[in-house]
């Protein structure tokens, strides 16, 4: 296990190619794993975790944003578990393996012009569906964080069964963070882009057709990350940061954080026109990630990671990674903001001030509706990303309680996975897969939810590595 990466990422220059973010180069199928502790029968579903694997070398600068999607996933049933991954099959992969050589220019190279099939808004991409896993009726949609054509995977066997073309209807793109309503089933997500229409914003009914689409007025390109909904509305984003529009018209695509302008939020009846949209203004800022939102008599709550630094310039002494690493270093805290549909009032506070943590779950159950607790990665001031814990957010008391994996051991993101006929937001467990830096092994978490900082209940050996990675998902049985 400690030599399963490619020979070309080990020891490799930049440090999102190698350690506990090298790739891996088997897909593996492994039932019955051994189970240190007791594994609950009252624990039945799957975990599914995205994130990037690339295949082949990089052409040239490596972004840990271009690997190839690689999905993990842990079935419970019945007191056992089984684990398997596969790497997502694009339509990129398949032109990439036929070749024996990575085609496409990653986030951080120039554009090329003479490669064909480029994607998301900056157009020469490669659409990896990398970022994020959703479930959607009896599929999981892999998404891609520039916008892309999501792909249809069975959670359970994890084939990839093609695009997700929403019954051909889809003539966009989708964003990285589709919300899927637990009640009704339809799914709702937005795109952006360079040209105008600059947002659209999309819902699909439970069946799969694409049933809205219209689009937003914007001021310009802008580079909206996530989105949230309630029972009746949507909420979409229109944040100061994004291209510099001068640099964007000479082809440049260069983020930039500009302070001078409000964050701006926009709510929308759910299948309401898009000229009906009504927006919010509050303080500059970055949100990457929504922890949940809801209606409360006339105003719209919603808790979200408030980035703290959108722009950092990085440090010149790490080279010509130094933008990419300073961007990944994420320092975020718990914020709630109060749209008030009434008076056209925002209202916004600190929830927590002291914990960076970021990738926030909630009981899924309870998306759109109110929710009290938030699972978060609790993220440590390293060179990289990680994540060294899970941190529970009361979000009522502003009371935390953190779950450390311990040194050397960093973790996913990590869902929480409700008891059979549990009825509450914190009657079950979370799970996250967690690789020890020192042995190069990895193991699946099973943590009581209502005792955090307890030890794991179940530790479930893997049999092999799983990589550092993105956004996961908690399906029941």
């Amino acid at each position: 296990m400690p030599n399963d990466a490619p020979q070309w990422s080990r020891g490799a220059e930049n440090p999102y190619l190698d350690g506990v973010y090298a790739p891996v180069t088997r897909e593996v199928s492994a039932d019955d794993l051994p189970v240190i502790g007791e594994l609950p029968r009252d624990l039945n579903g799957i975990y599914l975790r995205n994130g990037p694997n690339p295949v082949f070398p990089p052409r040239g600068n490596y972004h840990w944003f271009d690997g190839d999607g690689m999905l993990h996933a842990l079935h419970f049933e019945d007191g056992r578990a089984s684990y398997r991954n596969r790497w997502i099959d694009t339509t990129a992969i398949r032109k990439e393996r036929e070749a024996g050589k990575n085609l496409w220019p990653g986030y951080m190279d120039p554009p090329d012009a003479s490669v064909s099939g480029g994607a998301g808004s900056d157009g020469w991409l490669k659409d990896t569906a990398n970022t994020d896993i959703v479930a959607f009726g009896d599929r999981a949609l892999a998404l891609w964080y520039q916008c892309g054509t999501p792909y249809s995977v069975d959670p359970k066997t994890l084939s990839t069964h093609g695009m997700e073309r929403f019954g051909g209807a889809l003539q966009r793109q989708v964003s990285a963070h589709a919300k899927a309503d637990p009640a009704t089933g339809e799914l709702m997500f937005f795109d952006y882009a360079t040209r105008a229409p600059y947002l659209a914003y999309h819902v699909a009914d439970a069946d799969g057709q694409l049933r809205h689409s219209t689009p937003i007025e914007l001021p310009g390109p802008r580079l909206p990350h996530d989105m949230a909904i309630t029972e009746n509305y949507s909420v979409l984003m229109d944040l100061p940061l994004f291209w510099n529009p001068e640099l964007l018209a000479r082809g440049i695509h260069k983020v930039e954080f500009f302070a001078q302008l409000p964050s701006r939020f926009g709510i929308l009846g759910r299948r309401a026109d898009g000229s009906e949209i009504r927006w919010f203004e509050a303080e500059p800022a970055y949100i990457y990630h929504v922890v949940n939102a809801w209606e409360e008599g006339d105003e719209i709550v919603m808790d979200a990671c408030v980035t703290l630094d959108p722009c950092p310039a990085g440090d010149r002494a790490e080279g010509r990674l130094s933008r990419m690493l300073a961007f990944l270093r994420l320092e975020a805290r718990l914020h709630r903001y109060r749209f008030n549909l009434k008076t056209g009032a925002t209202r916004e506070e600190r929830i927590e001030d002291s914990k960076n943590a970021e990738f926030p779950s909630i009981d899924g159950r309870r998306l759109g509706r109110p929710s009290r607790y938030a699972y978060m990665a609790a993220i440590p001031e390293a060179p990289t990303l990680l994540f060294d814990g899970i941190v529970k957010f009361d979000t009522q008391t502003g009371s935390t309680e953190t779950h450390a994996f311990g040194p050397g051991r960093y973790g996913s993101e990590s869902p929480f996975a409700p008891r059979d006929g549990s009825g509450s937001e914190e009657d079950g467990y979370l799970v996250s897969f967690v690789t020890d830096r020192n042995t190069d092994r990895s193991e699946v978490l099973v943590i009581d939810a209502q005792a955090v900082t307890a030890p794991p209940v179940a530790r479930i050996q893997l049999p092999q590595r799983v990589p550092a990675g993105f956004h996961a998902c908690w399906i029941p049985a």
